[in-house]
């Protein structure tokens, strides 16, 4: 063979050498892979699914902190009362209803913030039935209130996040895994 006929040779274009096999995977080896690979989606998705619903809550008992601080806070500024209630309609303060349908920072008939309902699944109570928080023009609450934030049929180790917001305007948020959602 000339050294033409090894240029133009399919097999010297590949870098093989005749009668020399070429490199690759196998059917076999692919198949272990896909086998290995399908077997860590399997133990790693349920992680995946309590680190999201961990930040979903996390994220539900953060916007009810800021909106208490925001209510207290309007409330010096404007020296007057601000409330944070339940609103479903995000213009007015609803009797019924949870805070999951979502909520309002409300001076008069002003409205300073809104926050829109939950995720579907997901449960923001109060322990005491209450649906609006008021703060006065000093800052301080009428009344201080306790949060749970859930999800409605608990899933991954039943995470709670609960939320207290004191008479005086301070918040706290605290992890529980009780399991229930009450």
């Amino acid at each position: 063979m000339s050294a033409a006929d090894v240029q133009r040779s399919p097999t010297a274009m590949l870098g093989a050498a005749p009668g020399n096999r070429r490199r690759g995977f196998t059917l076999i080896e692919l198949m272990v892979t896909i086998t290995v690979l399908a077997i860590l989606l399997t133990v790693a998705v349920p992680s995946f699914d309590g680190i999201r619903l961990s930040n979903r809550l996390t994220s539900y008992a953060t916007d009810l902190v800021t909106g208490s601080q925001l209510a207290r806070t309007e409330a010096i500024k404007r020296n007057t009362s601000v409330t944070m209630c339940v609103s479903a309609d995000g213009t007015g303060c609803s009797t019924s209803g949870g805070w999951e349908t979502g909520w309002i920072v409300l001076s008069g008939t002003t409205v300073i913030q809104r926050h829109p309902a939950a995720a579907a699944g997901y449960k923001l109570t109060e322990a005491g039935g209450t649906t609006s928080l008021t703060f006065e023009a000093t800052g301080v609450g009428a009344s201080q209130a306790t949060f749970t934030i859930c999800r409605a049929s608990p899933s991954v180790g039943g995470q709670e996040r609960v939320v207290k917001i004191s008479a005086t305007g301070r918040a706290a948020i605290t992890r529980t895994a009780l399991g229930t959602c009450a």
